[in-house]
Order: structure tokens, then sequence, then C-alpha cells
């Protein structure tokens, strides 16, 4: 929906959309594509009705160093030990006490101008970090925390699948939404009741498991061949995870497994430096390999692909189980990723090894076993709730409209 096609509607006499605020911290592509995918199924349930802003609210109105908060996301990514620490010490009561009391402190007055500025009708969080103080300077803004959820409803989206960081649950959000019965224990753990929890699936972006084309189509409009046995290799918008030493070793069993033709797609994300690498890198000659940088259709690359090679993050195997591929991870970061594994494995779609030439053997396998691949694709489309955004985006809808829309 276009600021124009809003300004149309109140010009023509219609009622002025309502403004929902979605907040979060742009560390890692799972929160922004969450927040992306919540806002184009309310503007497409509710058209003209809903008018959403994605902000990332510590990059934007935060102080240092809460203003740094995806500068460091991205260096703790590739340092897993670092991010453990840092995980812990968000989880531990004392410093997380601590933290809060100085983000308060430094930050009250950045996020209290956004509020301002925004003047939402209702504010979404889909970050762990977006709920304590946003939600305490709402309420001190309405008088109290009565008095706020009577105009200016607030919810969690909770976008981890397997477990969940403690900060993700605040027991005065209105709603809590968890994709998982491990993030359903935690939060009834963290003091969130039960008519405050929502259990739909996690948001996933539109297009995923929804293609209208066959995968042979999708293969020729990508450049990929078709017919050929295929491979998807990511490491995340950041291209983290190795997937350099993964790509090079699954090219060489799959060129020497005998199981004919095979083709690798490997998106970088935005690590351009691996890009050229890979580009320039010499590939079996009975391996088809296609390098791509940041894309912003990758359910056309997953439609394409017979399996996926990735670290645990929760939005990744979200949008591969809608698409019904088997998934082999590669990494997870630990405690925020440590969860996703077993949903993986214990399901039956997919397996764990961060050995790159284990990854290649276990893919190669998969792909030379049709019927193996076939069990473990529809027990990924199980797993996979395509429906989740919808369905969060309608009880999002019910609280901006109790009367109806």
């Amino acid at each position: 929906e276009t600021v124009e096609a809003v300004e149309a509607n109140v010009a023509a006499g219609g009622p002025a959309p309502k403004k929902v605020l979605i907040i979060m911290s742009d560390t890692g592509g799972g929160h922004k594509a969450s927040a992306q995918a919540i806002s184009a199924a309310l503007q497409e349930l509710y058209p003209k009705k809903v008018e959403c802003n994605i902000v990332d609210i510590w990059t934007d109105y935060g102080a240092w160093p809460f203003n740094t908060a995806v500068e460091s996301y991205q260096y703790l990514a590739k340092h897993p030990l670092l991010w453990k620490l840092t995980y812990e010490y968000g989880r531990f009561p004392v410093t997380r006490w601590l933290t809060q009391r100085i983000c308060a402190l430094e930050c009250w007055g950045g996020v209290h101008r956004c509020l301002e500025k925004e003047q939402p009708d209702m504010v979404i969080s889909v970050h762990p970090l977006c709920q304590h103080l946003p939600l305490r300077i709402l309420n001190y803004m309405k008088g109290g925390a009565e008095q706020r959820k009577s105009s200016i409803p607030f919810v969690t989206v909770v976008t981890d699948l397997g477990g969940g960081h403690p900060l993700w649950f605040h027991n005065k959000v209105d709603y809590t939404f968890v994709p998982s019965d491990a993030c359903e224990q935690l939060a009834k753990k963290r003091g969130v009741e039960d008519e405050q929890l929502r259990k739909h699936g996690l948001p996933i972006r539109p297009g995923f498991g929804a293609l209208s084309v066959t995968k042979e189509a999708l293969r020729g409009e990508l450049g990929l061949k078709q017919g050929v046995r295929t491979a998807l290799v990511v490491g995340g918008g950041d291209g983290v995870g190795r997937i350099g030493k993964i790509a090079t070793e699954l090219a060489m069993e799959l060129g020497a497994d005998g199981g004919g033709p095979a083709q690798m797609a490997v998106i970088c994300g935005k690590n351009e430096e691996l890009k050229a690498q890979l580009e320039a890198q010499k590939w079996p000659e009975n391996v088809h390999v296609s390098v791509q940088g940041f894309v912003r259709n990758m359910d056309e690359w997953m439609g394409a692909s017979d399996c996926i090679v990735t670290k645990a993050g929760p939005g990744t195997i979200a949008e591969a189980c809608a698409s019904g591929l088997p998934i082999m991870l590669s990494a997870f970061l630990p405690g925020q990723e440590a969860g996703n594994v077993p949903f993986v494995v214990k399901g039956g779609f997919g397996a764990y090894n961060t050995r790159p030439k284990v990854i290649a053997k276990t893919v190669s396998g998969w792909l030379k076993d049709p019927k193996k691949l076939e069990e473990m694709s529809r027990k990924s489309l199980n797993a996979g709730r395509p429906e989740a955004t919808k369905a969060i985006a309608r009880d999002i809808g019910s609280l901006l409209y109790p009367q109806g829309a």
C-alpha cells in the first residue's frame, strides 16, 4: 500500500488509517524479514486501513553503545565465543537489570522522541531488545499501563524458533506471538499468561511455498540447468558461516559421487569478497555453480532447489520448511540458535554438522536418493506454517479493530 493510496482514501472521506509502528534492530536478516512479512500481511488483509512503518529503533534513536547494535552483531556473529558471552550476559538477572537501567538512562529521550514522532495506534516488537524500554515509555506517556492498553496495544512477535532469550518475554504486553511449543513454555516461565499467548508459527515473507510456477520453470528463469539435482548454499544476509569452504567441498563431492550432473546455487549475501572469490574459482566440469550476492527473491531460489545448506537462523529454517526443503545445518549462534538444531534434526527433515566434508557427503547422499529426498521434503512441509503470517496479522487486526474493520 502506498502513501498516495492512503492519502487518497482519507481525502475521499474515508477514515484515517491506523498507524502501526514495527520496532526492531537489524541484527541479522530475520528480524527485518519478519517485520516486512507482518507489514505486507496487514496491508493485504486491511487495505487502506493500516499504515505500517518499520523502524530500527536503536540505530535511529539509541545512544552509544546501543546504537552500534548492528555493527556489534556482525562482529560477534563471526566470533561465536564472544557471542555466547554476550548472550549469557543478557540472560543473567543482575547484568540484565543493570543493562536495562543504563539503557533507560541513556536512551529514554531518543525512544520517547521516536514514539512522539510516530504517534502509533499500535506497536509491534520483532526483537528481544524492543520490549522493556519502549513499553515503559509508552506507559509513562499514557499515564499508566491500563490507560496505554486501551489506546495503544503493544504486541511482541518472537522470531526465534526452538528457544528464546528471556528479554523476548514481557508479561505486560497485550499479546506475545510464539512460533513453537518450546517458546510457549519459555514465555510461561517468564510470567506471560495463557490469554496473552498466541501460537501460529514464524512470520515469513510472501511467496514462500506459494509459487505458481514449477521447479523446472524457476530454474530456467534463474539461469540454472533444468533436470539437474540442485543444492542451495546460503549464509544469511551477512554471508557468514564458512560457506566458501562448504561450497568447495560440496562441489567436489557432487562431481565425484557418481550421481550424474549436479548444480549448486551459492547465495553470499552482502559478503562481496566471498562472492568474488567463488566467481573466480574453478569448479568440476559436471557441476554447474551459480554464485549470487544479496538477493531479494529467495523464495524463487528455494523453489528451484532440492535441498538447502544454511546456518540455523530461524527465518531461513521457516522459509525452507514452507518451501519443502530438506535442511543441512552447518552452524548456529550459541544460545540464540541452539534450539533450532533439534527442531530440524528431530523433525526428520535435516541434519547438523560443522565439518564441510561431512556436510558435502550428507547432501550428496540426499541428492542421490530421490526417495529419501521426497520423504524429508514431506516432513519439512509438515513442519512449515506458511499461513502463520496472516494468522498473526488477523490477531493484530482484532486489537486494532475490536469492533471489526
